[in-house]
């Protein structure tokens, strides 16, 4: 028995590790790979289409990659595409002066497989944290905190690489982050029997029926819709604040590039504050209520302090704050994505929502350019803040203890 609950631990920490190992090297491919696109091309406009070229295969393949998942077997799947993607990007590492276009191809293949990849390693964590004894809720916490503790270095860790040995030298250690990630899944996390999806009634779902049931599942679900929708909302506000109003704010306010860097920096170590902090007392907290509370708090004040204050330590301040509110909201999501998906439909449910909640963050930053040529600086960030404090306090005025209250109930459809 001890022997046994060791060995589940291990499986959790190494399906941890996995997952933070792979985050570093992708975060450092997104530095390097439009890196030496600019240095091969000097094209701005093809850095922007291999950043496309990342994001939509991966969302893409994250929702109509799942049956197939499901019937390959969901830990295979994960070893497979982190294997794959591995193999992916030794060819761009390998070729020297590779052209815009294979590059292109290589990128797309190496999105679809951890779109793929990804899907299947958030429904391996519910039956490797059970086995652990840990509650999904704290394990979320530690998931997503993990997540923010990868972009915060990642990036950074890019750079240097780039300096040391060029582009392509960095993306060796994404290669290397892929095939670690996979030998860690391979050789230490086993789920226990009995709580991953039936491959072989997976394997008699006709594709398009397995999906129409994964949607039908989360469309009937109210609960669910309604927090997915926030998500998207939040995801949206976010985009527009880091990518254009911080750094025009900055821009007309010191003229300092750092600031930005500041900014962003503050607001990720509230948000890792707010991970660690979550994991500790989540279980004891109202989940829905916080997720609404937090809903409110966590991007409004940012983009309304913008406006009001031309303190950068004010700015900072708040930035803190608004991490650890922000924090709590895909920790809360995902707990309650696991207590009210089946498991046999929890790989597509998750590939649906992934792909809304990603594709929101491809608009952000166009709408709140739009409003500042429009409206001029000031006035959109304030109209962005408001409009978000509006729609965000929507979830917390219809809260009602007797109905939201009840949480980790199955849903409606299942009952």
């Amino acid at each position: 028995m001890g022997a046994s609950s060791t060995a589940s631990r291990v499986g959790l920490v190494a399906l941890l590790a996995a997952h933070i190992v792979s985050m570093l090297g992708s975060i450092v491919t997104t530095v390097a790979v439009p890196w030496l696109v600019l240095v091969s091309t000097g094209s701005p406009a093809k850095m922007g289409l291999i950043s496309a070229a990342t994001v939509v295969p991966s969302l893409l393949a994250g929702v109509f990659g799942t049956p197939l998942a499901d019937r390959l077997g969901i830990r295979r799947t994960l070893i497979v595409a982190e294997g794959a993607a591995a193999l992916a990007m030794v060819a761009v590492a390998a070729t020297p002066d590779i052209g815009f276009l294979p590059l292109a191809a290589l990128v797309a293949v190496k999105g679809a497989l951890t779109g793929v990849g990804g899907r299947a390693q958030h429904v391996l964590l519910r039956p490797v944290s059970d086995a652990a004894g840990m509650q999904i809720i704290r394990t979320t916490a530690i998931y997503d905190g993990t997540g923010n503790l990868a972009m915060v270095t990642g990036a950074p860790l890019g750079g240097l690489l780039i300096f040391w040995l060029g582009p392509q030298g960095a993306i060796w250690f994404d290669v290397a982050s892929f095939a670690l990630s996979a030998l860690l899944v391979a050789l230490l996390v086993r789920p226990p029997a009995g709580t991953m999806p039936d491959r072989a009634a997976a394997a008699n779902e006709p594709y398009f029926a397995a999906l129409r049931r994964g949607a039908g599942h989360l469309w009937r679900d109210r609960l669910l819709v309604g927090m997915l929708v926030m998500t998207s909302v939040i995801n949206l506000f976010t985009v527009a604040n880091y990518a254009v109003f911080v750094p025009l704010w900055v821009d007309e306010r010191f003229g300092a590039a750092p600031a930005v860097g500041l900014i962003l920096s503050a607001f990720a170590g509230g948000a890792i504050l707010g991970n660690i902090a979550f994991t500790i007392f989540g279980p004891r907290l109202p989940q829905y209520l916080t997720f609404t509370v937090s809903l409110v708090l966590c991007v409004a004040p940012r983009q309304l302090t913008l406006g009001l204050t031309d303190s950068l330590i004010v700015v900072l301040v708040v930035s803190v704050l608004c991490g650890v509110t922000q924090a709590t909201i895909r920790p809360i999501l995902g707990a309650m994505l696991y207590s009210r998906v089946p498991v046999e439909l929890q790989n597509r449910v998750f590939g649906m929502v992934n792909a809304v909640t990603g594709s929101s963050l491809a608009f952000g930053g166009t709408v709140a350019g739009l409003a500042v040529a429009g409206l001029g600086l000031q006035p959109a960030i304030l109209v962005s803040g408001s409009l978000c404090l509006l729609v965000t306090m929507i979830p917390l005025l219809r809260y009602r203890p007797s109905v939201h209250g009840r949480l980790n109930q199955p849903a409606e459809s299942e009952r």
